[in-house]
């Protein structure tokens, strides 16, 4: 039996404290179709039925990889944050000159006609040339951002198209 304190049950107190213990970022909802209630990321719009125990994060735990590895190939451009490499001192590429490259190498790897590796390591500006473009194992927070957010959204064997960091354009294959 409900024990009564004024108009509010323990079990609707429970359940007022429950909303207000919701980790920072979490929303509690009820379906429109089941009355259910499920509880909503506000940053990444995903829901779960289960009450969150962590604050919402743009990348859940349990939602993708924690870690990838990748090789890239970059292109460096006047623009970009050090324009210089190992194969050039000074880079005075336009941007779109770069983004051609990137492009042409993308083409000769999708058609078989070289290697990701063979093309990294003639062409990259990248100090991994020396590997293939291989940058090992890396977490989030680890990368610039548009080359993390690529990197784990790409499938393992995946290639990307064009990416565009500080550092220059990059393609991305995900290796692991």
């Amino acid at each position: 039996m409900e024990k009564r304190d004024g108009n509010t049950t323990d079990l609707q107190k429970s359940k007022m404290s429950e909303e207000e213990q919701l980790p920072a970022g979490w929303e509690k909802r009820v379906s429109r179709s089941t009355g259910q209630t499920y509880y909503l990321n506000l940053l990444t719009k995903e829901s779960q039925w289960s009450i969150p125990n962590k604050p919402a994060s743009e990348h859940p735990a349990g939602n993708g990889p924690e870690q990838v590895q990748c090789s890239h190939l970059l292109v460096k451009h006047e623009k970009s944050r050090r324009p210089s490499s190992w194969r050039e001192g000074s880079i005075t590429r336009s941007k779109s000159e770069a983004v051609d490259i990137i492009k042409s190498y993308r083409e000769q790897i999708v058609a078989g006609k070289s290697s990701f590796a063979e093309l990294a390591q003639k062409y990259s500006d990248c100090s991994s040339a020396k590997r293939g473009g291989d940058l090992g194992p890396f977490t989030r927070g680890t990368m610039q951002k548009p080359f993390e957010d690529a990197s784990f959204a790409l499938k393992i064997g995946e290639l990307s198209e064009p990416i565009h960091t500080d550092s220059g354009v990059h393609i991305i294959l995900r290796t692991l």
